[in-house]
C-alpha cells in the first residue's frame, strides 16, 4: 500500500528541497569568503648568530622577519618556520590562510607582517605568534606578481607595496593600485590618507627613507618625477632632472629592502646604458656622479661597482675614491645591505665586504651539500646579515618551466655573511 498520489508529490518535492539546501550548505561552505589563523604555540626564537657560511636550502624565498623568522608566501598564504638559521624549511611556526583572494605581497618591519592580497585587503600579523593586529582596506592592486615557485616578486619585491618612515619617525605603509594610493599607519592600521593617482600616466619608483612616495608621471607629455608626503598624501614636489628628455627611465637604488626606503635614483632615457645618479633628501634631488653607471650599487654612503675587474669603493656624495680591490678576481655585486657589499666570483664564492674600507668580512663557496657551483644566480635578497639566492640552471633560459628554470627542487640557497 503506497502513498496517495498528492502525498507521493509532497514527499519528493521537500527531499529535493532538502538535497538543494544541502548541496547549498555545501557549497557555501567550499566556496565562501573565509580566512584560517593558526597562531604559534611555542615560543619564539632567540635571534642567531651563526658562524659566516652556506645555512641551508629552501623551495621558496624568504623573508628574514626580526633576524629570528622566515616568512613565507604561497598562493593564499603567508607562514613563518624557525629557526632563522634550519637548513630546510620546517613544519610553520604560524600561518594565515585566506579564501579564495590570492596573496600579492608581503612587508614586514621590526615584528609586524604585513601581506597585502588580490581584493585590496591588507592584513597586518605579529610575527611574534602570528595573530592579526590589523585589517584594512586598500587598492586593488594595478597589477600582480608574475612570481615563478619561489615568490620572490612576491616577498622580495612586491609591486604597489612600500615602507618608509616620516621625519617624526611614524612607520607607515603606502599600497598603490587601480587608480589610487593609500597610507596607512602601521602601528595601528588607521587609513592616514588616500589619493587619487593617474593609472595610465603614472608609474610607482619606490618610497625613500624620509616619508617620501615616488612616482614618474607623464600626463601632460613629459616625464616628471613626482614626491608625495606618506604622512598626509600631498605632493611636495614635481622634479625634471636637468636636460632630460620627455620619457623617463627612473631607478630606485639603495633600498633597505624590494623598493622601499631608497635614498638614491638613477635616471635614464628610455635604452641608455648609462644613467644620471642623484641622493634624496628633504632638499630635493642632489647631483651624484659616483651612481652614474648602470652597475652600481650603493651600500650606506658609498657607491660600489667593479670597474674593469677591480672592486671600487667611492663616496656618493663627493666622488671621492675610499678604496679599491684589486685581488678578488672576475665577479659582481648581487646585493648589498647596511655594513656588507656581497659580491659573487665567477666559481659562485660569496665574498662580503665592508662598504666603507673595502675589508673582507667573510668569504666561502655557494654550495649546498652536494649540489656543487654549477649554477647561475637570478634574483638576490640581503638583510640582517643574511643573504639568500636563487640558483638557475645554466644556460638560464627565462622562458623555461620553473623545473628546467631553477637548478634543483631547493633553488634557493641561503647564507649568513
Amino acid at each position: 500500500m503506497g502513498f496517495p498520489k498528492g502525498r507521493r508529490r509532497l514527499v519528493v518535492v521537500v527531499a529535493a528541497l532538502l538535497a538543494t539546501a544541502a548541496v547549498a550548505a555545501i557549497v557555501h561552505r567550499v566556496l565562501a569568503p573565509a580566512e584560517v589563523s593558526t597562531v604559534a604555540r611555542g615560543a619564539y626564537p632567540a635571534a642567531a648568530q651563526p658562524a659566516p657560511g652556506v645555512v641551508g636550502r629552501l623551495p621558496v624565498a624568504p623573508l628574514i622577519v626580526d633576524a629570528r623568522l622566515r616568512v613565507y608566501a604561497a598562493h593564499r598564504q603567508v607562514y613563518a618556520d624557525r629557526p632563522v638559521d634550519g637548513r630546510h624549511r620546517t613544519t610553520p611556526y604560524w600561518s594565515y590562510r585566506r579564501w579564495p583572494a590570492e596573496l600579492v605581497g608581503v612587508v614586514a618591519s621590526g615584528t609586524t607582517v604585513v601581506s597585502r592580497w588580490s581584493d585590496g585587503q591588507l592584513v597586518a600579523l605579529d610575527a611574534r605568534d602570528g595573530r592579526v593586529l590589523w585589517r584594512a582596506d586598500g587598492p586593488a592592486p594595478a597589477e600582480e606578481p608574475t612570481s615563478r615557485r619561489t615568490g620572490a616578486v612576491t616577498v622580495w619585491a612586491p609591486p604597489g607595496l612600500y615602507l618608509t618612515r616620516t621625519l617624526n619617525d611614524r612607520a607607515v605603509l603606502v599600497a598603490t593600485g587601480s587608480g589610487e594610493a593609500r597610507g596607512i599607519d602601521l602601528a595601528g592600521g588607521r587609513e592616514l590618507w588616500h589619493a587619487a593617482l593617474a593609472a595610465r600616466c603614472r608609474r610607482d619608483v619606490g618610497t625613500t627613507p624620509d616619508g617620501q612616495l615616488i612616482g614618474v608621471e607623464t600626463c601632460d607629455g613629459s616625464a616628471a618625477v613626482e614626491f608625495r608626503d606618506a604622512a598626509t598624501g600631498k605632493v611636495t614636489n614635481r622634479w625634471r632632472p636637468p636636460g632630460a628628455a620627455d620619457e623617463l627611465v627612473v631607478t630606485p637604488v639603495g633600498c633597505r629592502s624590494g623598493r622601499s626606503e631608497c635614498p638614491a635614483l638613477r635616471t635614464a632615457a628610455p635604452g641608455d646604458a648609462a644613467g644620471r645618479g642623484w641622493l634624496v633628501g628633504p632638499g630635493g634631488p642632489a647631483p651624484a656622479p659616483a651612481l652614474d653607471r648602470l652597475e652600481v650599487e650603493l651600500a650606506g654612503d658609498q657607491a660600489v661597482a667593479v670597474v674593469d675587474g677591480t672592486l671600487v669603493g667611492r663616496s656618493a656624495r663627493t666622488g671621492t675614491e675610499l678604496w679599491r680591490r684589486a685581488d678578488l678576481g672576475p665577479g659582481r655585486i648581487i646585493a648589498v645591505q647596511p655594513g656588507r657589499v656581497h659580491l659573487l666570483t665567477a666559481e659562485n664564492d660569496l665574498v662580503t665586504l665592508d662598504p666603507e674600507t673595502g675589508v673582507e668580512r667573510s668569504r666561502f663557496t655557494l654550495n649546498a651539500g652536494s649540489d656543487g657551483t654549477g649554477w647561475a644566480s637570478g634574483a638576490a635578497y640581503a638583510v640582517d646579515g643574511y643573504l639568500a639566492v636563487e640558483r638557475l640552471r645554466k644556460p638560464v633560459d627565462p622562458d623555461a618551466d620553473d623545473q628546467r628554470y631553477f637548478f634543483t627542487s631547493e633553488p634557493v640557497i641561503l647564507a649568513a655573511t
